[in-house]
């Protein structure tokens, strides 16, 4: 015969049986049956009393709603600048991290990188690449109560003191079915409130001695009301710089020492146009000690 394998073991099952060996054991067969349907039904009270019904359906969904306390949710709807809900939720396109509108157009007056992870936004127009999120803005409108209402009551009471006409929520305007393939339309990163209607250029002429230590100005564009005065340039100025109060600065623009009730409109429509640089009013600042 066929040599066999030393290592060999017995097959792990046994092969069919014929039928006349098997046919003698039909009743045993039964009573395997009977033992199986005993398991099944096991089984199905197991995933009845499981799920917590008698005939093996699902709970309805009003059954496994869950209440969420609003503290759980409370820090991925917070600003990280001014620690409130956001208003106007503006997100970062570079790092994707979320602020108020308000909140991270004034830090990106100062600065051009995110307040919250320090990566650089843009080089010089950081502005460019931020995005309103209308849909996260909803959400924290239903899940705060009375936010909404809150701030329309207070958008209308800051126009209405200022003499100012109450801006109307912009409505999308229906776009007319044009044949071909669809363009994509993109609006605006930023739009300007009409009111900033003045863009200066503050430039450094120097410092003369006894000044005193001061900080460099970070930002030298400013985008400002035209009712602004030279006065408030100066105060503005003081607080970026940290001057002494000894220390006298004078605003020069052209030729023209320029006094602190003059407003930058008026400036500008006197001096003209060789005042202005590229659309921005140049504004010449210097640093000298008062007399005693």
């Amino acid at each position: 015969g066929a040599p066999s394998c030393s290592g060999s073991r017995s097959l792990p099952f046994e092969f069919e049986r014929g039928r006349s060996e098997s046919s003698g054991d039909e009743d045993d067969d039964d009573e395997d049956d009977e033992e199986e349907e005993g398991e099944e039904e096991e089984m199905e009270s197991d995933t009845r009393a499981r799920f917590g019904t008698d005939d093996g359906e699902l709970d309805s969904d009003d059954d496994q709603e869950r209440m969420i306390n609003l503290a759980e949710l409370t820090p991925y709807i917070l600003c990280s600048i001014c620690k409130g809900y956001f208003i106007d939720a503006t997100t970062i396109t570079e790092c994707l991290h979320t602020f108020c509108k308000s909140c991270i157009v004034r830090h990106f007056y100062y600065s051009n990188r995110c307040p919250k992870c320090n990566i650089v936004v843009h080089q010089t127009q950081p502005l460019y690449n931020i995005r309103l999120d209308r849909q996260l803005q909803d959400i924290v409108y239903k899940l705060v109560v009375n936010l909404e209402e809150r701030e329309k009551k207070q958008m209308h009471d800051f126009y209405k003191e200022r003499g100012l006409e109450v801006p109307k929520p912009a409505v999308p305007q229906p776009v007319a079915p044009s044949r071909g393939r669809p363009r994509k339309v993109l609006g605006s990163v930023f739009r300007i409130p009409p009111e900033l209607d003045i863009s200066i250029l503050l430039e450094f002429i120097g410092a003369n001695e006894g000044t005193g230590n001061f900080k460099p100005l970070e930002k030298k564009f400013v985008r400002v009301s035209g009712e602004a005065t030279i006065g408030h340039v100066e105060k503005f100025l003081r607080r970026k710089m940290d001057l002494d109060p000894a220390c006298q600065v004078d605003i020069i623009c052209g030729d023209h020492l320029l006094e602190h009730y003059q407003t930058l409109r008026e400036i500008r429509q006197v001096i003209g146009e060789s005042a202005v640089q590229d659309g921005l009013l140049v504004l010449h600042y210097g640093l000298v000690v008062s007399p005693l």
